[in-house]
């Protein structure tokens, strides 16, 4: 990952909400979740979801996928991964030190 992405990655997840859609979508995982079941789940209007879940999809967190009449959105772990991978990148300047271990410690992909 390159420091653009990470800024657009970083500046999507600065906000609140999107913030939470990104949590739950997470926890959701790779099977992901419709726009009702988000909405419902955070109590949150469509209108002011949809606009935050684009957010997510432009920052490379989250991908959309059609299915039939529905749209499913599922987190992007391998760019979370990513994301997290070159915040600490250069953790501890290499010297290993308690508590300090660089990302990923695991293997996140089939999360």
């Amino acid at each position: 990952m390159d420091e653009k992405a990470a800024v657009v990655a970083l500046a999507a997840l600065a906000q609140p909400m999107r913030l939470r859609v990104f949590r739950v979508l997470v926890g959701a995982g790779p099977g992901g979740l419709t726009p009702g079941v988000l909405s419902a789940t955070l109590d949150v209007p469509a209108s002011t979801l949809s606009f935050h879940l684009k957010e997510l999809v432009h920052a490379g967190l989250a991908a959309q996928e059609r299915q039939g009449r529905h749209l499913i959105y599922r987190p992007t772990i391998e760019h979370m991964n990513a994301l997290l991978a070159y915040l600490s990148a250069h953790c501890c300047q290499g010297t290993p030190v308690a508590g300090c271990t660089p990302f990923p410690a695991t293997d996140c992909t089939d999360c």
